[in-house]
């Protein structure tokens, strides 16, 4: 159903790629579009249990497209370097395939929680439980991921 990587010496293995989606700090969403175009978003996320979860808002292209077209795809970059005097680049970057749905319940709790550790997990914990509790404008999106490739260049 996936395609195998060309290229099979630049393919990391498993757990080395969902390491890298657990340490980036944003992705790029793809989906379906308006008219069937390519709709590209980057957005913050956390992997967590082997899903991806984002905070949404409740109206938007984002979540037209998941509805009508919820099979996606995933990317990070986890390094990218030039090495101009070896005319190469070292990179790391990682693709996960798979179907978007809205979480709800204690999955939408736990994906919120650990977004909010994720990027404020400096601030007091009593003011990220009051900032989970209280945010009822975002939806949280889960990808239940089918597929995760990740490449890397030789030298990294």
């Amino acid at each position: 159903m996936f395609r195998e990587m060309r290229k099979q010496e630049k393919q990391m293995q498993f757990e080395k790629a969902a390491a890298a989606m657990k340490r980036c700090q944003s992705g790029v969403l793809a989906c379906l579009g308006d008219d069937d175009y390519p709709y590209a978003v980057p957005l913050s996320f956390v992997y967590l249990d082997g899903k991806i979860y984002f905070h949404s808002a409740k109206e938007g292209h984002k979540l037209d497209a998941i509805a009508k077209h919820p099979q996606v795809s995933f990317a990070v970059v986890d390094e990218d370097r030039i090495v101009s005097e070896e005319y190469t680049a070292c990179f790391r970057s990682v693709i996960a395939f798979g179907k978007a749905r809205i979480a709800g319940g204690e999955e939408r709790l736990k994906a919120f929680r650990a977004l909010v550790e994720k990027y404020c997990g400096d601030q007091p914990k009593a003011a990220n439980e009051r900032a989970v509790a209280g945010c009822t404008r975002a939806i949280i999106i889960a990808i239940d991921i089918e597929h995760l490739t990740g490449k890397e260049s030789p030298n990294m």
